[in-house]
């Protein structure tokens, strides 16, 4: 099995010297090395999850998963979180960053969801993006996530940053990613290889440091930056045990 080795060297350029890879073998890989991808925002439904997705921009899923529990055991619906008090309501998000903004936000995000929709979060992206708060990442993420609705593939930091290292695009701009993975990919696979792309940059592809060494993608990655370790099919398990216990 390969072991954790670094690599020395620094991060691939955004613009990998060679073609990228098939699709086939890109999905044969990602789906080896995370066969069930799952979103590390805790949540127990479509409007939980919608909570916690607007609450983690800027922040991390860890720090989001120790503030959400706090606010759902205080308001556990829509119209609880809709009717609490702003003040109270900015200190429970604050640890997340930007939460005068966040609590704005998920107070009329979720009162909406009260008075216009009868406490049932929309499951379409053009109703869904009305929404004080959210975009259509978040919009993407609930749907894909909580519903199993292919409305596009998420694409944030960590599926910008692998995409551009793979080869699959050169753009930086978000919705423009995403156009060229819904592109790549068949739209049966939108939410489960983005999300595997995600993961992937998220534990492996890092911006700084990405493990070259061990990813399940090496040889067929044009912007690698160490000879891979083992095979493919080890490293996959490598990074697969690495994932499922995010991180630990």
């Amino acid at each position: 099995m390969a072991t954790k080795k670094k690599s020395s060297k620094s991060a691939p350029a955004a613009t990998p010297p060679g073609p990228p890879p098939a699709r086939a073998d890109l999905i044969e890989r990602l789906t080896a090395e995370i066969p069930e991808p799952k979103c590390e925002l805790d949540h127990t439904d479509g409007w939980t999850l919608l909570i916690a997705t607007i609450l983690s921009a800027q922040s991390t899923d860890r720090t989001v998963n120790t503030v959400t529990p706090v606010v759902f055991s205080k308001w556990p619906t829509p119209q609880a979180l809709a009717s609490a008090s702003r003040e109270e309501v900015e200190e429970v998000v604050h640890r997340t960053g930007f939460f005068r903004n966040k609590a704005k936000a998920i107070q009329g995000a979720s009162l909406a969801i009260h008075t216009e929709h009868n406490d049932e979060v929309p499951r379409d992206l053009k109703t869904l993006i009305t929404l004080p708060g959210v975009a259509r990442k978040t919009a993407n993420v609930v749907l894909g996530v909580a519903y199993r609705i292919a409305s596009g593939i998420v694409v944030d930091t960590h599926v910008t940053r692998v995409s551009q290292r793979l080869g699959l695009t050169a753009e930086k701009n978000a919705e423009k990613v995403e156009r060229a993975l819904c592109e790549l990919f068949d739209e049966d696979q939108w939410i489960d290889a983005g999300h595997r792309i995600l993961l992937h940059g998220r534990y492996v592809c890092l911006a700084k440091s990405p493990d070259c060494a061990n990813c399940a993608l090496a040889e067929i990655c044009p912007s690698r930056a160490a000879d891979p370790l083992g095979s493919w099919q080890d490293r996959a398990a490598h990074s697969r045990t690495l994932i499922e216990s995010r991180g630990a």
